[in-house]
């Protein structure tokens, strides 16, 4: 529809009334696609794949980028990984999206539609959800492509929950291997699913968002011995309670107590018969921060310590910690507040909410240690539904209405940065 205005008496000039802006056009391409976005999510999950196994998930995400008119994909980055990267039609910056692509090994417990068809493999971490958005935000933009001013880098990295014991991909490998690299993004951009809180609510964390992972092993060396002769051995049993007991000194009283940080023993072994005092026991734990100092500090402690009570109680003692860990996930401070406008103008300033960092871990602190990047909460759960089970766990699920505020809020967020950028 159209008017005409007279100025100053003189000509009427036609004033269109009914452009859409570029959200709205974002929007209803995205609202179109609800039905596609479903389906993409549920076959994801009805095929999960563990760490390094994502074979048929390559495919498929390959398949589809092909269909979408992408020209410029690189695939068997880290084993299955995938970079994609999307031209736009008018010189800019370039920016990326990851998403990761494993599931992990749990049973379906869910009797829905959609239960996964891989036995004891699961998309419990909406790792499913998280590629689909991704592929949601890459088929707007390919229909967008002559009005987008600079480039998008679709990242599909595999094993975010840890490569198997002896193999080696993720964020690392993905980055050593040239994910970043020609061209280089300016910041780089990911969500993850949050049941939480409710779908069609985005959650931030400026700063620190997830904490650092680092697994270790402790093992105490004792002097096996009758259990009735407890003098003429040296009790490992004894020494590993006394450690883990002392261990926790760290966080009351060895580190500032503003500072989070957890050490947590899940695992302890040792032993084979109740009248034998052992020779060792092996406890197996996490250790997590929010910062690198707390981090490299703690490290230290915990190797001080466990060696002290051990050689008080003449036992010996080994500490060694995997080299899959992951440093925090850190929020570039800069890049998150010049985002939020553009989600808030996108989905209301009532449904983006600041929350506190969590002690989860993800590898995307990785991308993040080498460009700007901002990791956010896309909210899955939905109370009335009873869509409420936390991540990693059996009946785990999402309601699928947030896949549309996903692909809206993502698509968004490149935009900008992109127009805020060039």
């Amino acid at each position: 529809m159209q008017t005409r205005v007279l100025i100053c008496g003189l000509i009427a000039i036609p004033v269109l009334l009914n452009a859409q802006s570029r959200q709205e056009r974002v929007a209803n391409a995205v609202a179109s696609l609800q039905e596609s976005l479903v389906a993409q999510r549920r076959d994801f999950h009805m095929h999960p794949e563990l760490s390094n196994r994502e074979e048929r998930t390559s495919k498929v995400i390959q398949e589809k980028l092909k269909t979408l008119g992408f020209d410029d994909i690189r695939t068997g980055v880290s084993r299955y990984g995938i970079v994609a990267l999307l031209k736009g039609g008018k010189p800019g910056p370039v920016v990326a999206i990851r998403a990761d692509m494993d599931a992990l090994p749990i049973e379906e417990t869910l009797d829905v539609p959609y239960k996964s068809k891989n036995k004891g493999v699961k998309h419990a971490c909406g790792h499913d959800v998280h590629m689909t958005v991704a592929l949601g935000t890459a088929e707007v933009l390919s229909k967008m492509r002559n009005e987008i001013p600079g480039s998008v880098k679709f990242i599909f990295q595999p094993a975010e929950e840890g490569a198997p014991e002896g193999e080696d991909s993720g964020a690392v490998r993905m980055i050593r291997e040239g994910a970043l690299e020609n061209p280089k993004p300016g910041a780089i951009f990911a969500l993850h699913t949050n049941p939480l809180i409710e779908a069609g609510t985005i959650g931030f964390s400026p700063g620190a968002v997830l904490a650092s992972s680092d697994s270790l092993t402790v093992r105490i060396i004792g002097k096996k011995v009758h259990a009735a002769w407890p003098h003429q051995g040296i009790d490992p049993v004894v020494v590993a309670a006394e450690v883990i007991l002392a261990l926790q000194t760290i966080r009351s009283r060895r580190i500032d107590p503003v500072e989070p940080l957890v050490l947590t023993f899940g695992s302890i072994h040792g032993g084979n018969r109740h009248n034998i005092i052992a020779d060792e026991v092996r406890l197996e734990g996490t250790l997590r921060t929010h910062s690198e100092h707390v981090r490299e500090r703690a490290i230290t402690l915990v190797r001080e310590i466990t060696n002290g009570v051990a050689a008080s109680h003449g036992a010996s003692a080994e500490v060694t910690w995997s080299p899959r860990s992951n440093p925090p996930t850190v929020n570039d401070t800069a890049l998150v507040e010049a985002t939020l406008p553009i989600i808030r103008k996108t989905l209301g300033p009532e449904n983006v909410l600041h929350l506190a960092p969590v002690m989860g871990a993800e590898d995307f602190a990785y991308f993040q240690k080498q460009i700007p990047g901002f990791m956010y909460w896309l909210g899955v759960g939905n109370k009335a539904k009873g869509i409420t089970a936390m991540l990693h766990t059996p009946d785990y699920d999402a309601d699928e209405s947030s896949l549309q505020v996903g692909v809206k809020v993502m698509t968004n967020i490149v935009l900008d940065y992109l127009d805020r950028n060039r």
